[in-house]
């Protein structure tokens, strides 16, 4: 073979290997390119304006027919914590939230807190049972008008051993005496509440000022009184409606002297004035004056039950008008 032809196959198989090279690279980047993993998610196309903004053209028909709980009325009620304890603003009070759209804030304290909330307009309206302060708090402009609205009464209660001996006494100042006399453990609330100026009343009545190791002044509410009445046997006096409440949580202490005039024990509701407190909710305050004086209301009030016992007896004016001739 000639070096010219030697050179020219040289040449050619030199050209043919390129080629080949060459064509085997284009497959593997069109392999590359048809199973790599994209890096970022398709994205989706836009809508079009008229798949984008289609809205309702009628008013959904289910439609809330009251104000939502957030929308509620606001009352500050000023009560006593025997009220509070007896069960009876729970059975009662969610009637009047329903008619009136209105949330009821309790503030349960001593009768005569109640009314010093009442007095700086810290409250709409006050249920308390303390007749006297109750005129007071009116005549000094503090409140608009009272109301009666219902009684219960009070008891002295005890442990069941009895040291003083005052079981069946028909006198409460004379068994306040004895208590005294024998110097028998005696918790008294001590807060200036209603209960607390029945007491004074009943020892104002049996001549006697209590004093001594014996007498325990105590700051608090029936029934943390009752507690520590029972953890200590010692006597004290209630409302019949917070004993019977514990009674039915397992308060051991027993009903010793009831039935006294002097141990009635009436309640009264009173809207704070407006004139005095402009800040007050006074139209809703003398709805709930209205409310619970109401017959409808009273006849709640009558129906409320601890362990088949009726705690209140309704006495407000459409009350006894509608019972009169009974």
């Amino acid at each position: 073979m000639s070096k010219r032809l030697r050179l020219l196959l040289i040449v050619f198989i030199i050209l043919t290997s390129m080629v080949s090279l060459l064509a085997a690279c284009g497959d593997d980047d069109k392999k590359a390119k048809e199973t790599a993993t994209p890096t970022a998610a398709p994205v989706e196309p836009t809508p079009t304006v008229e798949t984008a903004t289609e809205v309702p053209t009628e008013i959904p028909t289910e439609v809330p027919t009251t104000a939502p709980s957030g929308d509620a009325q606001r009352l500050i009620l000023a009560t006593t914590t025997s009220t509070d304890d007896s069960g009876l603003l729970d059975y009662i009070l969610p009637d009047f939230e329903k008619k009136f759209n209105a949330q009821v804030d309790v503030v349960a304290v001593g009768t005569g807190q109640a009314l010093e909330l009442g007095a700086n307009g810290d409250a709409d309206v006050v249920l308390v049972h303390a007749r006297a302060q109750e005129d007071k708090f009116v005549a000094d402009g503090s409140g608009t008008q009272r109301y009666d609205v219902m009684y219960n009464d009070f008891v002295i209660v005890g442990p069941a051993s009895d040291p003083a001996g005052i079981k069946g006494m028909t006198s409460a100042a004379d068994a306040f005496a004895k208590i005294a006399v024998t110097k028998s453990p005696f918790v008294s609330r001590g807060d200036n509440s209603g209960t607390n100026t029945k007491e004074t009343a009943i020892w104002t009545a049996a001549n006697i000022t209590p004093a001594g190791d014996w007498y325990i002044s105590a700051g608090q509410g029936m029934g943390a009184v009752l507690t520590m009445s029972e953890e200590m046997n010692a006597y004290t006096l209630t409302d019949r409606a917070t004993y019977v409440g514990r009674q039915a949580e397992g308060l051991t202490l027993d009903i010793l002297v009831e039935g006294d005039a002097i141990l009635f024990n009436p309640y009264g509701v009173i809207p704070v004035n407006p004139e005095k407190h402009p800040n007050v909710n006074a139209t809703l305050a003398q709805d709930f004056a209205d409310w619970i004086t109401s017959l409808d209301t009273q006849t709640l009030i009558a129906s409320f039950k601890v362990n088949d016992q009726q705690l209140f007896t309704p006495d407000s004016e459409a009350w006894r008008a509608a019972h009169s001739g009974q």
